[in-house]
């Protein structure tokens, strides 16, 4: 029978510390030596600070004196930072028939470009109906062009195999997935400077040459036609 809560992992802090000493670490990481927990609390009220024990399996416990609020938000970003830096590759998958279209293959080999070059591996299929099942060398020789036309960016991770009706090979990309993300990031951070940038010429030529009200056309309502940009 569960009698307690949930066990907490956030660190026991002033007055929930509740042993008779600690092992006190200052602010700046000097070691204060074994205190009572009366002094310890003291030092810390006296030092606008908290007592957070960062070490309670330890004989006494060990117990520092700093700002846990700003600890905490410190450590949250840098966990941030370290979940946007992590580099998951990403198994993508493009299917394909052994008689495709000249145009529809482009668009596929565009997708398998853009999927390498964010550093992700793709699986290629080519699936066989009827009696292209007995031509299993038309998608072979589709996968080893696919392979050729993107040496540059990927490799073949594996080689061309039949299974069942479908025949698949995996490429791999050669570059990496972090820095597929930062190259990414770099570019999006160019192209919002590049946009302010364009934002501010215009707000600088609309402040030097003003609208005579005169010249104004009353006669036609502008509308504004919204856009939609679509990627591919």
């Amino acid at each position: 029978m569960n009698l307690g809560g949930p066990i907490s992992a956030e660190p026991r802090i002033n007055d929930r510390i509740r042993v008779p000493e600690v092992r006190l670490v200052g602010p700046d990481g000097q070691q204060v030596g074994i205190v009572s927990i009366q002094d310890a609390l003291r030092l810390a009220q006296e030092s606008d600070l908290d007592l957070v024990e960062i070490a309670p399996t330890s004989r006494p416990p060990v117990a520092k004196l700093m700002d846990y609020g700003k600890f905490k938000y410190e450590s949250a970003m840098k966990a941030r930072e370290a979940r946007k830096n992590q580099a998951h590759t990403i198994i993508k998958e493009m299917k394909l028939r052994p008689k495709i279209d000249p145009h529809d293959y482009e668009t596929k080999k565009g997708h398998v470009v853009r999927f390498l070059n964010a550093g992700d591996k793709v699986k290629i299929t080519i699936m066989f109906r009827g009696r292209e099942q007995s031509r299993p060398e038309l998608g072979r020789r589709l996968l080893d062009r696919l392979a050729s036309d993107v040496e540059e960016l990927g490799f073949v991770e594996f080689a061309p195999k039949q299974d069942g009706r479908n025949m698949i090979m995996v490429l791999g990309p050669r570059k990496k997935k972090v820095d597929a993300m930062a190259e990414a990031r770099a570019a999006k951070a160019a192209r919002a400077e590049q946009s302010g940038g364009r934002h501010a010429e215009a707000d600088v030529e609309a402040e030097a040459a003003p609208i005579e009200h005169d010249e104004i056309d009353t006669s036609v309502e502008a509308v504004e036609t919204p856009t939609e940009e679509t990627a591919e």
